[in-house]
């Protein structure tokens, strides 16, 4: 039995810097909503950038998991 030690190394490199990119781009979105609710409490902040920020932010981190199911799933292929 062969390990090809490079590869393994690879996919660990790209799975750990994935997995701290989606918790990154988890967390801004965690904090636009926070902004949204700090902006209700002072009508002076801008809370529709707020809760952009968080769309965005997690509808990335669901296409990124939506990504992961159609790579996992072979009858998606």
């Amino acid at each position: 039995m062969h390990l090809d030690w490079s590869a393994l190394g690879e996919v660990t490199a790209v799975s750990i810097g994935v997995t701290v990119a989606v918790v990154v781009v988890f967390a801004l979105g965690v904090l636009g909503l926070a902004r949204h609710e700090g902006a209700r409490e002072n009508p002076a902040g801008a809370s529709a950038l707020g809760v952009v920020q968080a769309g965005l932010c997690f509808l990335a981190c669901a296409a990124v998991v939506a990504y992961g199911i159609y790579l996992i799933v072979p009858q998606f292929h």
